[in-house]
């Protein structure tokens, strides 16, 4: 079985499972993920986990994104997105200054309504197939983190935005709410993924890359977790560690002070990586938090 994480570059067309079900044809196997899903118009990074990498998958949706996306002032639609049905249509009236003023207020945290064309569930349906029965139910507003929205080109009635956001935030809907907050609606022409934790666009990979070289673009699992610091363990606790036991800091042979480190990436001699694990303060010991043993 192949571990380790794929940055796919998702192209147009294809759906998040679409990437996933090609990459199981490729790798012949079925423990496969991928971390966070795209609109099939929607293009850019998609990591994909293999085996046990797919561990990491929960840990990757929950990181923060990137995105380069193209509103378009003046439509509303169903979908939120360039793709859906025309509900209305206004005249752009705003001035340049006007809308970079608008758009600029979104920067921050950010109540923000689900559209009803996505994957969430509400009583274990999904909102799209309501939505394609014609059936609008209420959704509860959510609240998201704007880290930060760059303008890169502005040329009413279209702006090209780069955004900064958390997890769970619809590009779609904040294109439409920029929209409705200007009062001339709006919704997103194009958006392309630049980025998902250290995942960037220029590193990217399209599926025709995999096919032709599958092992050339895996990467170790431990890339999600570079930004934690790192500890060696000594041969000695290999039985603690298989067994999935907490770690005594004697057994650690770059022992530091790690008391103010909320998560530490653990490897042993031959530097294998083994998981990740947090230090106790009341034990003096690690816990094991994920463990990615071979």
């Amino acid at each position: 079985m192949v571990n380790g994480i794929i940055n796919v570059y998702k192209e147009k067309g294809y759906t998040s499972f679409d990437v996933v079900a090609k990459l199981r044809g490729v790798y012949h196997q079925k423990k496969i993920g991928h971390t966070g899903t795209l609109d099939p118009d929607a293009e850019g990074v998609l990591p994909v986990c293999l085996g046990k990498a797919t561990k990491v998958c929960d840990l990757l949706t929950d990181k923060d994104k990137e995105y380069e996306a193209v509103l378009l002032l003046g439509k509303e639609t169903d979908t939120q997105d360039i793709s859906g049905k025309i509900l209305a249509e206004a005249k752009v009236q705003a001035s340049e200054e006007e809308v970079e003023r608008v758009i600029r207020s979104f920067i921050g945290a950010y109540d923000q309504i689900p559209p009803m064309y996505s994957a969430l569930k509400v009583e274990g349906q999904k909102l799209c197939d309501l939505a394609r029965k014609g059936i609008t139910v209420e959704r509860k507003a959510r609240n998201v983190q704007i880290y930060g929205i760059e303008i890169e080109k502005m040329d009413l009635p279209e702006v090209t935005i780069r955004v900064h956001c958390s997890k769970g935030t619809y590009i779609r809907t904040l294109c439409h709410d920029i929209g409705e907050k200007l009062g001339c609606h709006g919704c997103m022409k194009s958006l392309i993924r630049t980025r998902v934790s250290a995942f960037s666009l220029e590193e990217a990979h399209r599926l025709s890359e995999i096919e032709e070289k599958p092992t050339a673009w895996i990467m170790p699992v431990d890339v999600v977790f570079s930004s934690f610091e790192k500890a060696v363990v000594s041969d000695q606790a290999e039985k603690l560690i298989v067994n999935g036991n907490r770690i005594s800091q004697d057994y650690l042979l770059n022992m530091k002070d790690f008391c103010k480190t909320d998560r530490i990436r653990f490897y042993r001699e031959d530097g294998s990586f083994i998981g990740i694990y947090e230090y106790k303060e009341e034990t003096f010991d690690f816990k094991p938090v994920k463990l990615f043993l071979e």
